[in-house]
């Protein structure tokens, strides 16, 4: 038969494999319901497969239609991204990088690492993302970004990670607050103090690793706030609803009535990692993940 399956059947496909609902489906698409079921129908007899099962009610794939849609899920990003390359190739660009990132890698490490990379490679369009730890390692898993700079330790057995940033945690306090650098002694002077955390939910590693300084100096601290971003826990703090801790790369970028104090004396460090899919095949990642590991 002459009938050509295109991408866009393979997306409507796709989308009645997830909804298992053709009114569904077509409303995801922004089409009509009729003209889904024809592509539908098409894509079948252009493949000569029943990829569904109809019934009054329900919706059901077939064993072709299961390993179609494991298959196609695995793959039609990687064959977006493939022409998406070659249009950039053809409009004179060398290729593009999707990143994400936790907030505390823009602060140097990120702009300092895309500085140097344009050095070498100034055709490259970057797309820019902040976004918690586990959006990223699922936006990795579907390849919706090619890299990722996160604080996680454990990840999928399909991603791989380097770890590009060790660095020490900080004791953040208002200005006024009567201790200092000079009179710090340990976390034990603020165990009467409120403190302002990054949600658990954020990074559960990253969460854990807090708590184990404050079971180290034997109390638990009485967490008043949590939050996900940076400049919400520092504007807590200087208006003096508490104190916290965060890593030491969030001592810059911010012009507020707050004071650092690095926990030099303690055995807890947090790293941060760039995270990426093993089977990601942008040849800019690639170039990306050299300059990461050879440090130039």
């Amino acid at each position: 038969m002459s009938y050509q399956i295109e991408i866009r059947h393979l997306k409507y496909f796709l989308a009645v494999a997830e909804e298992l609902h053709f009114r569904k489906a077509a409303d995801k698409l922004f089409i009509s319901q009729p003209g889904l079921s024809k592509q539908i129908k098409q894509m079948e007899e252009g493949l000569n497969l029943k990829l569904f099962d109809r019934y009054n009610r329900k919706v059901e794939l077939t064993q072709a239609g299961i390993y179609l849609k494991r298959e196609i899920s695995r793959h039609l990003n990687d064959l977006e991204k493939i022409l998406d390359h070659s249009k950039l190739l053809n409009d004179g660009i060398e290729g593009s990088l999707n990143l994400g990132y936790v907030g505390s890698a823009m602060h140097q490490l990120i702009p300092n690492l895309l500085l140097r990379f344009k050095n070498e490679h100034p055709n490259i369009i970057f797309d820019l993302k902040e976004m918690d730890n586990q959006k990223q390692v699922n936006d990795l898993m579907y390849k919706d970004i090619d890299i990722g700079f996160i604080r996680l330790g454990s990840l999928p057995k399909n991603l791989e990670s380097y770890a590009v940033l060790k660095e020490n945690f900080c004791l953040v306090l208002p200005e006024s607050h009567e201790i200092n650098a000079s009179n710090f002694n340990d976390i034990r002077q603020l165990k009467n103090e409120p403190f302002i955390m990054f949600d658990p939910s954020y990074s559960p590693t990253y969460h854990e690793k807090i708590m184990q300084i404050f079971k180290d100096c034997g109390f638990s601290p009485i967490i008043s706030h949590n939050t996900i971003n940076a400049s919400s826990i520092y504007r807590l703090v200087e208006n003096n609803l508490g104190v916290s801790i965060v890593p030491k790369s969030l001592k810059t970028g911010y012009n507020m009535n707050i004071k650092f104090i690095e926990l030099t004396n303690i055995k807890q460090q947090t790293t941060l990692y760039a995270a990426w899919n093993k089977e990601n095949k942008n040849p800019i990642l690639k170039l990306m993940l050299q300059l990461i590991k050879n440090g130039k």
